[in-house]
């Protein structure tokens, strides 16, 4: 499969890319800054992740999208949905159906433990709520594109080599899952990006 991956240069990005490599899928790095990259692959695009133009461009003929943007500390607070919202408009003049997105558990509830729900969580808002909302609009946007999208939600994300192993859920947060190894969430995608039974679904992984 060919697969442009938008935010290749983030920890995250890095990760899936040798994930999807590692699987033998062919990956164009969707970049701002080529130089950030680590990781040898088969082509690089350069692209803003904001500019559905740009994108246009990068993404056309791949099979899908693998989309890694995510929060930085001088990142406008509505990165996400506003480079979602340009991913989805250059895939649709792309040609391109096939999005996997990420997304995050914490501003969802539902299968929480009670803990996290009523004690964690409500102090958490509190200091992620800017990002938190933002990933909420973000999968708003998503949900309604008309793409054959899949949202991966990770709880809290480690560095690390991968446990080999995860958990997950569908529409549900798993329960007592707390953190996930960046590489596990990688492999996750890939796992997702191979089953159409995932299409249209929100996905939790945890380790």
């Amino acid at each position: 499969m060919k697969i442009a991956v938008i935010g290749a240069t983030g920890k995250t990005g890095t990760a899936f890319v040798e994930a999807a490599l590692a699987a033998g899928h062919e990956i164009t790095a969707v970049v701002r800054d080529p130089s950030r990259l680590t990781v040898a692959v088969d082509s690089i695009e350069r692209a803003d992740a904001t500019s559905a133009a740009e994108l246009t461009t990068a993404i056309r003929g791949a099979d899908a999208v693998a989309w890694c943007v995510g929060p930085g500390r001088d990142t406008p607070i509505d990165i996400m949905e506003r480079s979602a919202t340009a991913t989805i408009e250059a895939m649709r003049a792309a040609g391109v159906r096939r999005l996997i997105a990420i997304s995050a558990t914490g501003p969802f509830n539902k299968g929480d433990n009670p803990i996290t729900r009523f004690i964690a969580k409500p102090i958490l808002w509190r200091i992620l709520g800017d990002v938190w909302r933002d990933m909420e609009a973000t999968e708003l946007v998503i949900r309604p594109s008309g793409l054959d999208w899949t949202i991966m939600r990770p709880p809290q994300l480690k560095d690390g080599p991968a446990k080999g192993r995860y958990a997950s859920r569908r529409d549900a947060n798993v329960r007592w899952g707390f953190t996930i190894r960046r590489a596990d969430l990688a492999q996750a995608m890939v796992d997702a990006l191979a089953d159409p039974t995932s299409i249209h679904e929100a996905v939790a992984v945890a380790n």
